[in-house]
């Protein structure tokens, strides 16, 4: 995009941002950029003059599918002119139908490995297997920022980066295109957090939307993709699914994106003035694309010309993709042999070592013959989140089988639970009762009404795990179950929600308990399929007996690695950074027991570690996929160096990060949420603020070491080249994501960060092996948006240039100029 442009309708973006610096009062006298869509094919204006306005508006919304994949939609087509129908599966780490698929580690692990050739790599499995189980279109990639640490998708999503979130997104949608299936990137825009989002109005200023959230989306609309999924939150005051700034001026009129919009699901508010903005399709069903539609149609609130535009873009998609015509290729078979080797590439290239103590890690010595497993996630696999990023793996091993055989005969690999998810039998219950595996027939009604008797006073957590309708429980006359608010009862989470025999989970609320009899209600209904269900708990005297199962463990081994977890899933945001539980007590206990303790992290996004400097090792593994067991077990070994590096800035504490004491910031105030830390996302506001993480942006550790020399920075075309060297020092063969972060223009009377990542390359280097690297800083990272001119602005002048391992660790200093003079800098 060219740095000036004229006066572009996105000045409408600013509409009732209460933190725009410059307020607009007074009709707007600016024009739009006008929005020209490429003239479609002949075929589809064929069938667009032959359609039907009943079969017109039933392209336009979803549908019951009568032959389902347990896919996400469905569209049914045309079949009297040839107009295949369409489903819609979800993503996207991996194709979310009823059949087996492969589960990729999550998105952000993927990011980890700052390779957009492996984004690519990851695409085209998505691709090949989305058509393979007969899908046609995949909702992903999400590219959403990561704005905040509370947000339930921090790990669907990518960066907290706006230029590797859109390195990453452009190569997967390619990826996925490149086999045939439409990729739909979402969700448009600024669904940063999972709180109130159906409701939150998101305050922005042009600016920051402009340089932070939409770079992603613009790449992945050049890119090609073929459908972009609106938001479920308003955009300055409009709902995204008909906000006209963002659906039809920037998408349409700057981008001059040419695919199809639709809804997430549900997400549809209103018949005319969605279609007007730019929406085309509501999905799952038609309350307002269906009937409502053909009506306002007929009574002329709806011109048919705006029915035709969004058919014609569904349309033009489905020929491009070869799908009008019975030209498309023949679907092919799974690879699931491939799909694993990606998945395993992934989450050793995604691994991220933040902390390693005296070496603690890799295993070596008496380490690699002794080794203490703790934690619930070293026996049970951890694929992937909850909600609509869940897949069906082909396979999961755990971590404690992968560690037991990568350490070979002879080797003592034992095993503490330490920290219990799915809870113990109940004693004390009265004679005949059947809590651990009560079935209840078909039709039937169980019921249970009796005495729970407890020793001693104690807290209790009771856990229900049930197959069909969720038993009402009353302890005392209160219901132990009540329903979820929101959406949190019908999206379970990746572990916790699921019991390791496919059961659904539900914990109640801490309670405390006395000594004595108490009243336990139970009712259970079979409907139609009958079900079964058991009914535990877990106490005080219960996780002290399974920490010091962990402590006794921990000691008698030379290593320990402890599994610790957070279950992030679709439709509930976090509500703190601690891992959930009595987990930070466990990992104490054990690394107090056993300093050589590494930790493995299978989290959605960042925490807090108060136990940090007392444990050897900490490797962050997020949610790794179906082939995470290997791959920890690789790192942990050291038959691979930790490739990863961290997209997302881990704070210290609660209370030192960006959202934090500020809630108009998080989680919004009287259903709006105001975007006031601007261009100062993630990484930048710390440094704006002075403020130290725990971990910085592209933070990972190898276990090599390297030397960056020899910094040059010089003009090349409209951007800088700036070259350096990298040596790796060490006596193993490692990984280095060397990062070239962009200082300030001068001359720019704009906000601008301090630093701001605009290049990097991952690099392998064998020990004693030097590479000559040369990094290109790109016209667009070196301009910023002017609200007052709405358009990009290079940032001339003297530059400061650094390149490092870190947004916190710089290796090297020097200096470019951007304009008419010579530029160069040494460092």
């Amino acid at each position: 995009m060219s740095d000036t442009v004229s006066r572009r309708s996105a000045l409408r973006l600013l509409g009732g941002a209460a933190m725009v610096a410059a307020a607009v009062t007074g009709p707007l006298a600016v024009s739009a950029h006008a929005y020209a869509p490429a003239p479609a094919s002949r075929k589809v204006e064929s069938l667009l003059a032959r359609l039907t306005l009943d079969e017109k508006i039933s392209l336009l919304h979803g549908a019951a599918d009568p032959n389902s994949r347990g896919q996400a939609g469905y569209v049914p087509g045309v079949p009297r002119l040839g107009i295949c129908p369409l489903r819609l599966a979800d993503g996207p780490a991996g194709v979310r139908v009823t059949a087996h698929a492969t589960a990729l580690p999550a998105p952000v692990m993927l990011a980890s490995a700052f390779d957009p050739a492996l984004a690519r790599e990851y695409g085209e499995v998505i691709g090949r297997e989305g058509r393979a189980l007969g899908q046609d279109v995949l909702l992903s990639p999400m590219v959403n920022l990561i704005r905040t640490p509370y947000a339930g998708r921090n790990f669907e999503t990518l960066s907290e980066d706006p230029l590797l979130s859109a390195d990453l997104v452009a190569e997967e949608v390619r990826g996925i295109q490149g086999q045939g299936l439409i990729a739909t990137v979402k969700h448009f825009a600024l669904n940063n957090q999972e709180k109130d989002r159906l409701t939150i109005d998101v305050r922005i200023a042009e600016q920051p939307l402009r340089e932070l959230e939409l770079r992603g989306f613009e790449a992945a609309a050049a890119a090609g993709a073929g459908a972009v999924m609106g938001a479920y939150n308003k955009v300055n005051g409009a709902f995204a699914c008909e906000n006209k700034p963002i659906l039809t001026d920037v998408l349409r009129g700057d981008w001059g994106f040419e695919g199809w919009v639709m809804t997430d699901w549900g997400a549809a508010h209103s018949t005319v003035a969605a279609l007007s903005a730019g929406l085309d399709m509501e999905m799952p069903s038609g309350d307002y694309f269906g009937d409502a539609l053909k009506a306002a149609v007929r009574d002329g609130r709806v011109p048919q010309a705006l029915v035709d535009r969004s058919v014609r873009r569904v349309l033009s998609v489905m020929e491009r993709f070869s799908l009008l015509d019975g030209s498309a290729p023949a679907r092919p078979d799974r690879d699931a042999g491939r799909g694993a080797r990606t998945a395993l590439k992934v989450a050793r290239a995604g691994a991220t070592l933040l902390h390693n103590r005296h070496s603690t890690l890799p295993l070596t010595g008496p380490a690699t013959r002794s080794i203490a497993v703790v934690g619930p996630t070293g026996s049970i696999p951890f694929v992937s989140g909850g909600g609509s990023a869940h897949v069906v793996p082909d396979h999961a091993e755990s971590p404690l089988d992968a560690l037991r055989s990568r350490a070979g005969d002879g080797a003592r690999v034992t095993y503490a639970l330490g920290e219990d998810l799915f809870g113990k039998p109940l004693p004390g219950t009265s004679p005949g009762a059947d809590f651990e595996g009560q079935h209840v027939e078909p039709g039937a009604t169980w019921t249970y009404d009796g005495t729970l008797t407890v020793a001693d006073d104690d807290e209790w957590t009771f856990v229900i795990h049930y197959s069909g309708d969720r038993p009402k429980v009353l302890l005392d006359g209160t219901d132990l179950f009540p329903p979820a608010p929101g959406l949190g009862e019908f999206f379970s989470g990746g572990l916790v929600g699921t019991a390791p025999d496919g059961l659904a989970v539900r914990r109640s609320k801490p309670l405390r308990l006395t000594a004595g009899a108490h009243r336990l209600a139970i009712t259970a209904k079979g409907r139609d399929q009958g079900q079964l269900f058991r009914l535990r708990r877990t106490t005080g005297a219960t996780r002290a007996a399974d920490v010091a199962e962990a402590v006794r463990v921990a000691r008698a081994a030379a290593g320990v690695v402890v599994f610790a977890y957070e279950d992030a899933t679709e439709g509930a945001d976090r509500t703190g950074l601690a891992l959930p539980g009595h987990q930070n007590e466990l990992i104490e206990a054990v690394a107090a027991a056993n300093p050589r303790t590494a930790v493995v992290l299978n989290t959605s996004s960042c925490t807090t570690m108060p136990w940090l400097d007392g444990v050897g090792a900490v490797l962050q593994m997020y949610y790794p996929g179906q082939e995470g067991a290997e791959a920890t077990a690789a790192v942990l070994f050291g038959d691979c160096d930790p490739g990863g590096r961290l997209t997302q800035t881990f704070p210290v504490s609660e209370d030192r990060h960006p959202m934090a004491g500020n809630p108009r910031r998080y989680p919004g105030v009287d259903g709006t949420e105001e975007y006031s830390e601007g261009i100062h996302l993630g990484y930048r506001w710390y440094e704006a603020e002075g403020v130290a993480p725990l971990f910085p942006f592209g933070h990972g550790l190898s276990y090599t070491t390297f030397a960056y020399t020899d910094l040059s920075v010089r003009p090349d075309g409209d951007g800088l080249a700036v070259r350096f060297t990298v040596r790796n020092t060490g006596a193993r063969t490692g990984i280095t994501v060397a990062q070239v972060y962009l200082g300030p223009s001068p001359d720019l009377r704009l906000d601008q960060a301090r630093r701001a990542l605009a290049g990097y390359r991952r690099l392998r280097l064998e020990p004693g092996r030097a590479q000559e690297v040369t990094v290109r800083i790109s016209r667009r990272s070196l301009s910023s948006w002017d609200s007052g001119r709405h358009a990009w602005v290079l940032g001339t002048g003297t530059r400061e240039v650094s390149v490092g391992v870190s947004a916190g660790e710089p290796r090297l200093t020097g200096h470019g100029r951007v304009g008419s003079a010579p530029a160069g800098g040494r460092g």
